[in-house]
């Protein structure tokens, strides 16, 4: 799932290890979900939208994600 926590931490001028501290997880966990390697859990994406001070549906473009499921199914 793409979300846009890269780029809302790096504009907020956090690390990944202050993010991961703000949330209660490892850095790991917020480079993997960098990487698209991971997906949150709802909750950890409602804590991560408050520390980065976005929507959710922003945070997880969700519109975006939406769309391309969207279109997978079509293909099916």
């Amino acid at each position: 799932m793409k979300t846009k926590v890269r780029e809302l931490r790096t504009a907020a001028g956090l690390t990944q290890q202050q993010l991961a501290d703000l949330v209660h997880v490892s850095s790991r966990t917020i480079i993997s979900i960098e990487k698209k390697q991971y997906s949150p859990s709802l909750m950890l994406a409602y804590r991560l939208s408050l520390a980065l001070g976005v929507s959710l549906e922003e945070l997880c473009c969700l519109e975006e994600n939406k769309a391309l499921e969207d279109q997978q199914y079509e293909n099916l």
